[in-house]
């Protein structure tokens, strides 16, 4: 079969499955199996597909018409201009946690060498991100899972931060509660409300970690202890930054209480929905 033809025959087999964007999804895969850009897709449609090319790319297309996201197909999503390894055991890195990263980065323009610990890390991509910008700081990574931690340990080395960000297992900030010298406590945490299940996108709801996802009926079950545990780690006037839900801001700002917290700004992203909550410790 012509690449053309395998392309537009992906792209009519996502489009009936209701599988959002579906020519990006298909030119990706196709990418993805060929190992090539989109440039050559382009240049080169009347390309012969072999057997073995062919058997893949309708193997990899119905996996994504069953909604199993792209990146866990493909085992890689870019974040900050970096490229990430991904698996069904981390969230998938999104755009929008970009907000949070350039937040801290405003934040610390003036530290030499902030000390910084990024709760629930996932793939690594918040603490990496940030060690890749802030040459001087000294990183850490914390995550319940094991298997995240994995993903974050193979992500540092592939990007050859592995000496710069260190990974712990960790509730919340648990593993690090003698600490009280960090200047950066940083997270996306889990903020989707079980009430709000129904809402959430079937990719997300059925393949993602609901870990990563789910914090409770409200959204609220990790935010909280993760306030009260910043605040007893971070040194006085350091910095909590956070990314919430979309209609989380008023809650989330309750919580920073303002004998403990100040100066409270909330961040919108492009949308001009609030996205980050960062606050300094009284």
């Amino acid at each position: 079969m012509l690449l053309k033809q395998a392309l537009a025959l992906a792209v009519q087999q996502l489009e009936s499955s209701d599988v959002g964007s579906p020519r990006l999804n298909a030119e990706t895969l196709l990418m993805f199996v060929l190992g090539v850009n989109r440039a050559y897709l382009y240049a080169h449609p009347e390309r012969e597909l072999t057997g073995e090319e062919q058997a893949r790319y309708d193997e990899v297309i119905a996996q994504r018409a069953k909604a199993i996201p792209s990146q866990y197909i493909t085992g890689h999503q870019e974040f900050w201009g970096l490229d990430f390894l991904v698996s069904p055991a981390v969230l998938i890195p999104r755009p929008e946690t970009e907000h949070l990263v350039e937040t801290v980065l405003e934040l610390a323009r003036e530290a030499r060498q902030p000390r910084i610990v990024d709760v629930g890390t996932g793939s690594g991509c918040i603490a990496l991100a940030l060690a890749h910008e802030l040459k001087g700081a000294d990183i850490f990574g914390v995550d319940l899972s094991a298997d995240a931690l994995e993903i974050a340990r193979a992500n540092a080395a592939r990007l050859q931060l592995d000496d710069r960000v260190r990974f712990l297992q960790s509730n919340v900030l648990e593993a690090l509660a003698a600490r009280r010298d960090f200047d950066f406590v940083v997270s996306n945490p889990p903020y989707v409300g079980f009430n709000e299940a129904d809402k959430v996108q079937r990719s997300v709801f059925e393949y993602e970690p609901k870990m990563a996802v789910f914090a409770g009926d409200s959204g609220l079950d990790v935010i909280r202890p993760l306030i009260a545990e910043a605040h007893s780690t971070l040194k006085p006037g350091g910095w909590l930054a956070m990314e919430i839900g979309y209609s989380m801001r008023d809650a989330v700002l309750a919580l920073l209480g303002p004998t403990l917290w100040e100066m409270p700004a909330v961040v919108p992203d492009l949308q001009g929905i609030p996205r980050v909550i960062a606050a300094r410790k009284r």
